[in-house]
C-alpha cells in the first residue's frame, strides 16, 4: 500500500474527503517525526512503538573492492510492532 492508497483507506473509513485524510495523515507524520526529532517515543496502544536509537560508528567491507571503510555513528529510527498488531498478521 503506498501513501494514496493510505488516504483513500482513510477517507472510506472515516467518511473525510480525501483532502482532509491527506491533512490528517501528513499531520500524524508530522507529528511523529517531531517527537523522534526530540528524542521521545511514541507509542500507540495495540499499533506499535516509535522510538530512536543510536547506533555507533563501525567499519564496514566495501563488497566491490573488499576495502574496509569507516561507518560513522547515527541515530536511526525504530519501530516495535505491538502485540495486537503482531497477532494481527500472524
Amino acid at each position: 500500500m503506498n501513501k494514496a492508497e493510505l488516504i483513500d483507506q482513510i477517507a472510506t473509513g472515516s467518511g473525510l474527503s480525501k483532502t482532509d485524510s491527506k491533512k490528517a495523515l501528513d499531520a500524524c507524520v508530522s507529528a511523529i517525526t517531531g517527537a523522534l526529532k526530540k528524542g521521545d517515543k511514541v507509542a500507540l496502544v495495540g499499533f506499535g512503538t516509535f522510538s530512536v536509537s543510536a547506533r555507533s560508528a563501525r567499519t564496514g567491507r566495501n563488497p566491490q573492492t573488499g576495502k574496509t571503510i569507516a561507518i560513522s555513528a547515527k541515530k536511526v529510527a525504530k519501530f516495535k510492532a505491538g502485540k495486537e498488531l503482531a497477532d494481527a498478521v500472524n
